[in-house]
């Protein structure tokens, strides 16, 4: 499947800032590359690393897990819904209240990088279903229009920004494979 990069008014102007870190090439093979890097990434932390927020009011690094685990979630859901054509307009949500609510930090890593490869094996699974048409297809969310290929962009981006953010704002290295 060749992956069309989305054009501006496929995406909110934000995105953009996800959308710049996703180089072209097979965004399922990215997918997959994604989950096991950060499977290994949190496997690699201490409980110490895991529970330390870089400033007062920031998310801790588990609960960084948990965020793109929960945007993941909601991303797919609002792509499969434009998919289907149903264009009913999606608001968009309190990432901020999703992470406060979610529990992440009475979680074991094991289990949350376990729900992140199921989620990431059923996100994969639907990407890979969508017909040309599927990809094209729009939608409102959160006040603005996106198509589904765009959400699969967003998806990679979203993952690589939040990596990056742990190296250069956490101090957590980078774990490749």
């Amino acid at each position: 499947m060749h992956w069309l990069r989305p054009k501006e008014g496929e995406y909110l102007p934000y995105q953009y800032t996800y959308l710049s870190r996703v180089p072209d090439g097979d965004l399922l093979a990215m997918f997959a590359q994604q989950v096991q890097e950060t499977v290994n990434l949190y496997a690699s932390l201490t409980s110490t690393q895991l529970a330390y927020a870089y400033a007062e009011g920031k998310w801790t690094v588990q609960e960084v897990l948990q965020h793109i685990i929960d945007c993941e979630r909601v991303m797919t859901y609002r792509a499969m819904r434009f998919a289907r054509k149903d264009t009913t307009p999606l608001p968009g949500f309190d990432e901020n209240l999703y992470v406060e609510t979610s529990g992440a930090m009475q979680r074991s890593i094991e289990d949350m990088t376990s729900e992140f490869q199921t989620l990431r094996a059923a996100t994969i699974a639907f990407f890979k279903s969508c017909t040309t048409e599927m990809l094209q297809a729009s939608g409102m969310a959160n006040g603005g229009n996106f198509t589904v290929n765009a959400y699969a962009w967003i998806l990679v981006g979203h993952e690589l920004h939040h990596m990056a953010i742990l190296q250069e704002r956490y101090g957590i290295p980078a774990v490749t494979g």
